[in-house]
């Protein structure tokens, strides 16, 4: 959160070592389910949403009522499963870090986000903001977790970038563990990719996911680095973003992708994106043009709530007009 300091989460401390690509997870074991109380409405769809990067994520699966996430903790692998029900959600968890999973569970949730934060001062976004009052801002990812799809995201386009994550964890991440207690997600999970194991790759070797030569540099920076990444999470928003941005291939755009997954950061605006600006524009000026400063500008009354608010804007599926051509993407 904005200049506030939060406690360590369970993913302090060095992560233990995978197992290898293509195995299981030795003997699981599920931990006792955990029930966290919030407040009607709670949507668990798109809360948990901001976890996964593409429906083909392979480490998150989300349908109506229930949601299985595959993290990595001190204590190693472990998943969740999020059921829907009255009055809050139930968690389990299984893997050998299903413990610390589940004490960051209510956090993923985003129990303690206040959704009221936002105060819409604008018809559009009062008509928004009541019809997902339900959604709150899910924090506690780590960061190190969190920054590697948004570092593929740079500089291409949103279906290749999510390609690449995609291909990229099958290939990298190994299986999630699982349970005989635990609801089976109807697709295999795979674990995000191990940062000590990724930061030895050589950048070619990232090719054959669609990963550029930058992107791919970007990558294994951010994991080399991911000792001082994840400790950022205690920092203080502006702390946490100067510690991402000082990552050669870390600019502003990723590092607020990154805190808006980690840490919930309600005020994480991504300059530089190629649409954001026009769509800000759009929906609270009607001006189908806009560049960052336009944008910024647009979005001070809110300062402390910017992302909240384009989240929003995201969610409604509103889109700036289009003109000229659109560039297809590559297939990977």
């Amino acid at each position: 959160m904005p200049d506030q300091a939060q406690k360590p989460g369970p993913h302090r401390g060095a992560t233990a070592e995978p197992a290898l690509p293509g195995t299981q997870a030795a003997a699981p074991e599920a931990a006792p389910a955990l029930f966290v109380a919030l407040p009607d409405p709670f949507d668990l769809e798109r809360t948990l949403g901001s976890l996964r990067y593409g429906r083909d994520d392979p480490t998150t699966w989300i349908e109506a009522g229930r949601a299985w996430r595959a993290t990595r903790t001190a204590d190693g692998p472990a998943t969740l499963c999020f059921s829907r029900l009255p009055g809050g959600c139930a968690v389990e968890a299984a893997g050998p870090g299903a413990a610390l999973a589940l004490e960051l569970a209510p956090r993923l949730l985003g129990r303690d986000d206040d959704p009221t934060a936002l105060v819409p001062r604008h018809q559009l976004l009062r008509d928004l903001a009541h019809r997902f009052a339900g959604v709150r801002l899910s924090a506690g990812l780590p960061v190190s977790e969190a920054v590697q799809p948004w570092v593929l995201g740079q500089r291409v386009t949103t279906v290749e970038a999510k390609a690449s994550w995609a291909a990229l964890v099958r290939a990298h991440g190994e299986p999630a563990p699982l349970a005989p207690t635990l609801p089976p997600p109807p697709r295999p999970l795979h674990l995000p990719p191990e940062p000590r194991r990724l930061a030895r790759r050589d950048p070619a070797d990232l090719a054959r996911f669609g990963i550029d030569r930058a992107r791919a540099l970007a990558l294994l920076e951010a994991c080399r680095h991911h000792r001082r990444l994840d400790a950022a999470a205690v920092l203080p928003a502006a702390e946490a973003h100067a510690t991402l941005v000082a990552l050669r291939g870390i600019g502003p755009w990723t590092a607020a992708h990154t805190l808006a997954a980690a840490m919930g950061d309600p005020d994480a605006v991504p300059v530089g994106d190629y649409h954001l600006p026009s769509l800000v524009a759009w929906a609270l000026a009607g001006e189908a043009r806009a560049d960052d400063a336009r944008m910024l500008a647009l979005l001070e009354p809110w300062r402390g709530q910017r992302w909240r608010l384009v989240r929003l804007l995201a969610m409604a599926g509103l889109r700036a007009p289009r003109f000229g051509p659109r560039r297809p993407p590559r297939r990977l």
